[in-house]
């Protein structure tokens, strides 16, 4: 169809010089359409099918990559890994070959739980699950831990942690010092007492697992935290731990009543003893008011028997003779006894009337 294509317009331009403008005759003549060679054969064509060729096998070979944020490339050349690590963003490399191995920096996570199997269905999104770690306490009763691990890999040293461990280095570094780290915390504890020293047990774990992994060349991985989720102990033993509780809640109880016992009781000797006060206070009260009644009579009878003299016990005497005389009227059968000098009172008697009798001090 060139061919033909190119036959046609070497035949209009032999006649007429090419395509004229619609303008004839001498008027201005309109713009000229320049003259085009559609010859495509020869070397020209070979480029062009050489270029295109090229660009196709490029865009399918990939030459260059795209490292995502929180990612690290693995640069391969020939099998072998390249020292550092590549960053996020574009690279460029020869396809073939060079190939470059993209791996996760960011934080992933390990859940040992005793519901759970092993598995690898969450290894991407960075959350994988594990059996509890099962060790033996001190005396070789089995214990089951449940953890929580998180670690990240080393940015800075990712190509060379993928070059030692391989890209499996999760399963040959975090799991088995994991396990061996609980074996060593666990084993050196009765079992029916790590439900006490929960929080000792956690700390010793974390620490072991730190210090085992720092201590690893080119410090490969990152931990972030390490949580003790659960203890998990044998049946038998949650039996005797439960009798233990319920033996120290009776004593627990026993005591508070003994307490309650002493508590009642010193209340009472308190009662009792504020009784006997109040009652020794009242009797010190009444001697006291005797004691100073008697003292306060004692006092009276010696001012008035150092005022009494002779003739004022005759006029008292006067007086009384005067009171007997004033009876006598009244009644003639009375019978009067006088004692001189005062000493004994002055009885008179009615003797029609043996029981009546009249006393006058």
């Amino acid at each position: 169809m060139a061919s033909d294509m190119n036959d046609y317009f070497n035949k209009k331009k032999s006649e007429g010089g090419g395509f004229k403008n619609s303008n004839s005759g001498n008027g201005p003549k309109g713009p000229q359409i320049p003259n085009i060679d559609f010859n495509f054969g020869g070397g020209k064509a070979a480029l062009i099918y050489v270029f295109i060729a090229l660009v196709v096998v490029l865009i399918l070979a990939k030459p260059f990559t795209i490292i995502q944020e929180g990612e690290r490339g693995i640069l391969s050349t020939n099998g072998k890994y390249q020292d550092q690590a590549l960053l996020p963003g574009l690279h460029f490399i020869v396809p073939v070959i060079q190939k470059v191995y993209t791996v996760d920096t960011k934080v992933r996570i390990i859940n040992y739980a005793a519901t759970h199997s092993d598995t690898r269905s969450g290894r991407n999104s960075g959350i994988v699950a594990k059996r509890a770690v099962t060790v033996l306490d001190k005396r070789g009763l089995p214990v089951s831990i449940e953890l929580t691990v998180q670690y990240r890999l080393n940015a800075q040293f990712a190509a060379q942690t993928i070059s030692n461990w391989g890209f499996s280095w999760e399963d040959k570094i975090i799991n088995p010092v994991v396990r061996d780290v609980v074996r060593n915390v666990v084993g050196q504890y009765d079992a029916e007492s790590l439900p006490m020293i929960r929080d000792k047990v956690a700390t010793e774990i974390e620490s072991g697992l730190r210090k085992n992994i720092a201590s690893l060349k080119n410090s490969p991985v990152l931990l972030q935290s390490v949580q003790l989720r659960d203890i998990i102990l044998p049946q038998k033993v949650k039996d005797q731990i439960e009798r233990v509780q319920i033996a120290k809640q009776e004593v627990q109880k026993a005591e508070q009543e003994v307490q309650r016992a002493k508590q009642e009781a010193l209340k009472k000797a308190a009662q009792a003893q504020g009784v006997a006060d109040q009652a020794r206070i009242e009797a010190k009260g009444k001697a006291d008011a005797i004691t100073i009644n008697a003292d306060a009579q004692s006092k009276a009878n010696l001012i008035i028997a150092k005022s009494l003299t002779t003739k004022l016990l005759q006029l008292e005497q006067m007086k009384v003779q005067g009171k007997f005389n004033d009876a006598l009227r009244v009644n003639k059968d009375a019978k009067i006894f006088l004692t001189p000098g005062g000493s004994t009172p002055n009885i008179w008697v009615d003797t029609k009337d043996i029981k009546r009798r009249t006393t006058a001090k």
